[in-house]
């Protein structure tokens, strides 16, 4: 009797400890099981510059929501991103590709405008500043373009 505890206790352990990691995985992972609560808008770059998807959406510094897809639109990138219900952003918001740190994880960053206005769920923000390009800006140094 005594060892068929041990073993039950052994065993409630070890489910939770599965358990809890699953639950760390996702919440890690940035993983959505339930699907995205909240609506889309979408913004389109001439250049992502290595953006992801699952990325931050950044207004402020705060992180708000996520990239949900990006796909190719007439030569040109289209970003779908997520953010929840109680953010709005205004008409002539400004959505910018940053960096995080110098050669850090790509972000998009929303500059929130001044309009009255309010982007409906589906729009487009149409104001956009594609990334810096570093590798680009060294080689124009390099080879003594820039004066």
């Amino acid at each position: 009797m005594k060892r068929f505890q041990i073993e039950l206790t052994v065993g409630l352990f070890v489910i939770a400890g599965i358990i809890c990691l699953g639950y760390l995985s996702i919440k890690l992972g940035r993983m959505e099981i339930m699907g995205s609560k909240g609506y889309e808008l979408y913004a389109v770059f001439s250049n992502t510059g290595g953006l992801k998807i699952g990325s931050p959406v950044v207004i402020a510094g705060v992180d708000i929501g996520r990239v949900k897809s990006i796909t190719l639109e007439d030569y040109e990138a289209r970003v779908v991103i997520n953010l929840p219900e109680n953010i709005k952003v205004q008409e002539d918001a400004i959505a910018s590709i940053k960096t995080k740190g110098l050669i850090g994880e790509k972000f998009v960053e929303i500059s929130p405008g001044g309009s009255e206005k309010i982007l409906l769920p589906g729009s487009r923000i149409r104001e956009t500043q594609p990334p810096i390009d570093f590798e680009e800006i060294v080689s124009k140094y390099v080879f003594g373009k820039i004066e």
